[in-house]
């Protein structure tokens, strides 16, 4: 009797073809946009995530603003710091924009930074020329330097920078290395770069002398084992009330950890709300299968009213309309799955992500339209079975 059922069932869509794709073409646009969304979310967030878990996995920023009697981090401070347990490196960091000068050119609005040696063994990286800042440099205050290719190609234009001086506030610096320039395709370095003619780092202890500098307000905190972060943590903001008197609003820790669970939490809530809009489809495409599957019930009265006058249980009358509805969505499902994947490989594309293939993505889309046409073909099917016979051979 399934098979009867399902070979009726299948002759009717046929027979109605035009009728057929206009019914499920709802659900072929609701499991299209459910596919698309979903598989684009995915593929965007996991890019985001990943670029956000390389920057800050095992790294925690402080931000000293101080108080009143200290307005920042000292060297004993920051040795303290250095000394916790689980604490594999520290790097202040610190910036503004100032005049560059070599070989008779100025160069305005450079970004003169100065880091730790520990950003450099962090960064493996980002030198792309020369070498990095060393603990010597550090520990010495060196003059030494390194600039990015916008710098080098200002002020050495045809030369090699790696060995040339350049001017900082009237100080000389040895270049002693020449930054890898940043990946176009990386979100977060786009975010990092602005609009400055070029860029130099020096060791911190360099800058903080030639700027008369007495505390650190910026500082990046590395954790040499990331299931220990928020031990670190606590023993870092215990360093920090103790180096500024247990004030309030003195320091903020922040652990990028805990923003990327944000993130994700986020995320998540915009992907059920895109699900939702395109679930509007979904409905709308099952209604069409109910009004298809009443009108159909209401053209085979006859054939309905005949199978019952020769004893055709009404189970099966059931069946046969229930599959038919389940058959048309199904098939509104699996072309809109094929549809939603490659509008995601193509958006992929534009936005220049790794498509990812949802699995989870392609069952919600398929199990949506099941259940749509189990809902919304049960009213007609249940209509069909309980047709009286005898009225219905009136229409003959």
């Amino acid at each position: 009797m399934l098979r009867e059922s399902l070979r009726m069932s299948l002759a009717n869509i046929r027979g109605n073809k035009m009728r057929s794709f206009l019914t499920v073409l709802g659900i072929i646009i609701g499991v299209m946009a459910i596919i698309a969304l979903i598989t684009v979310m995915q593929s965007a967030t996991g890019e985001v995530t990943a670029q956000f878990e390389s920057l800050g996995t095992g790294k925690l920023t402080v931000q000293a603003m101080g108080t009143p009697l200290k307005s920042g981090l000292t060297e004993s401070d920051l040795d303290s710091i250095l000394s916790i347990d689980g604490v594999s490196g520290i790097s202040p960091t610190l910036s503004q924009e100032l005049s560059v000068a070599a070989g008779g050119e100025v160069l305005e609005d450079v970004l003169v930074e100065g880091y730790g040696y520990a950003w450099f063994r962090r960064e493996t990286d980002a030198v792309s020329r020369g070498r990095p800042l060393l603990p010597a440099d550090q520990e010495q205050r060196s003059r030494v330097c390194l600039i990015d290719s916008d710098l080098a190609a200002a002020l050495f234009s045809g030369t090699d920078p790696i060995g040339q001086t350049v001017l900082v506030k009237g100080t000389r610096f040895r270049i002693v290395g020449v930054l890898k320039d940043p990946d176009v395709s990386d979100v977060m370095s786009q975010m990092q770069a602005g609009d400055e003619s070029g860029a130099l780092i020096m060791p911190y202890t360099a800058y903080m002398r030639l700027f008369g500098i007495k505390g650190v307000s910026s500082l990046e905190v590395y954790v040499d084992d990331t299931d220990r972060t928020d031990e670190v943590t606590d023993s870092l903001e215990a360093a920090l009330e103790a180096a500024f008197n247990y004030r309030d609003d003195s320091y903020t820790v922040i652990n990028m950890e805990s923003l990327l669970d944000v993130m994700d939490t986020m995320m998540g809530l915009m992907t059920n709300l895109l699900v939702g809009i395109a679930s509007i489809a979904l409905l709308v495409g099952g209604i069409g299968i109910m009004n298809m599957m009443l009108v159909s019930v209401t053209e085979r009265t006859s054939e309905n009213g005949l199978r019952k006058a020769l004893a055709a249980r009404p189970r099966s009358i059931q069946v046969q309309f229930l599959m038919e509805s389940i058959i048309l969505s199904l098939l509104g499902g699996l072309i809109g799955v094929v549809l939603g994947l490659m509008v995601s490989m193509l958006l992929a594309s534009l936005m220049d992500i790794a498509f990812v293939l949802s699995p989870g993505a392609i069952a919600l889309g398929v199990g949506f339209s099941l259940a749509v046409g189990v809902v919304f073909g049960w009213a007609p099917a249940r209509k069909a079975s309980n047709l009286n016979p005898i009225d219905a051979l009136r229409s003959l």
